[in-house]
């Protein structure tokens, strides 16, 4: 089982950390994490080459990256929750899943093979906003890479209990893990 985990925290030790290492501890198999902050892939600048061309113009580890997706069981989209959305390293790498759509509508081509994926959201924050615009966009996300969503947990009370010490958030990875490991 091979597991691709999108870290979008600057933070190395926070609380999305926290709950990305319980996963981990709980799942075993092979696991690849691309910590976006730390990253050296650039965000889609929309200057249409794919169109005209079967590669993008910018040349990066996002390549590997599509490679990773591909090669992916199960792919986690974990991130803080920045004014009730995911944070804009994720979202710049994110960005650059539009090569994937500008193949299949423009050159009928999947760089994807068609294998099941399981998508898994977790997200950490305080403050009294929602987590409902990062759930959508997270989701939205995992489908473009083929990924069906079959778990969310979100920790959402990070100013008064750290995500390791919420017991329901910590119960609830637990719980995906084993359903990840049934599949």
């Amino acid at each position: 089982m091979k597991t691709l985990i999108f870290n979008g925290s600057p933070r190395k030790n926070g609380d999305t950390v926290a709950m990305i290492n319980s996963l981990k501890r709980e799942l075993g198999g092979e696991i690849n994490q691309i910590d976006t902050f730390y990253s050296d892939i650039k965000p889609c600048m929309d200057c249409r080459y794919c169109i005209s061309h079967e590669n993008c113009s910018i040349n990066d580890d996002m390549i590997n990256v599509f490679k990773l997706i591909d090669e992916a069981d199960n792919i986690v989209v974990a991130s803080p929750i920045y004014f009730s959305m995911l944070t804009g390293s994720l979202l710049n790498i994110f960005s650059r899943l539009q090569y994937i759509y500008i193949l299949k509508r423009f050159h009928h081509q999947n760089i994807l093979s068609n294998k099941k994926r399981n998508g898994i959201i977790f997200l950490a924050g305080g403050g009294d906003g929602s987590a409902d615009k990062a759930i959508e966009t997270a989701a939205c996300c995992l489908k473009i890479m083929g990924a069906n969503v079959i778990g969310t947990v979100c920790s959402h009370n990070t100013d008064n209990i750290p995500a390791a010490e919420d017991e329901n958030a910590m119960s609830q990875i637990k719980l995906i893990a084993e359903k990840l490991k049934n599949y």
